[in-house]
């Protein structure tokens, strides 16, 4: 809020005219810049989401299980805005754990395990028997078992 603050006063019209621009690019239906965010549907929540991460300006946004939730509909949404910041030049850190998405969405995979890095693929290589058994590869080679 400081970025859209004169001498310490809110400069309300920024802050209106740069809530109106942010929902109109996620293009949320809400019926206005006031309506809480709790009475708008589950997509329209994430959009919401996303919008406030935008007025940062940021270079990178994570995305945690952007679409869990919400129907399919909504989920083309947000696919198409992570599509459109991705074009913008933003990088988009997806975490996911819904296998199409991550295969459909990402440039690169990179697989974790416990916290740790366990593998990398480039999207021309990732599918998900890959991803799987780098996967089970560290399960088997520290001596845990899979249903740890």
């Amino acid at each position: 809020m400081s970025k859209y603050a004169k001498s310490g006063l809110a400069n309300e019209k920024e802050e209106r005219d740069l809530a109106k621009r942010l929902l109109e690019e996620v293009d949320t239906k809400a019926v206005d810049i006031f309506q809480p965010a709790s009475s708008l549907s589950g997509g329209n929540q994430q959009k919401v989401v996303v919008a406030k991460a935008l007025s940062q300006e940021m270079k990178v946004v994570i995305m945690d299980e952007p679409t869990k939730g919400v129907d399919v509909g909504a989920k083309a949404e947000i696919y198409a805005i992570m599509g459109e910041l991705a074009q913008k030049g933003y990088a988009i850190i997806l975490i996911s754990s819904e296998m199409p998405e991550i295969l459909g969405m990402s440039d690169r995979i990179i697989v974790m395990c416990n916290g740790r890095k366990i593998g990398e693929l480039t999207k021309e290589e990732a599918t998900q028997e890959r991803i799987l058994e780098l996967a089970m590869e560290k399960s088997h080679n520290s001596g845990e078992g899979a249903a740890k």
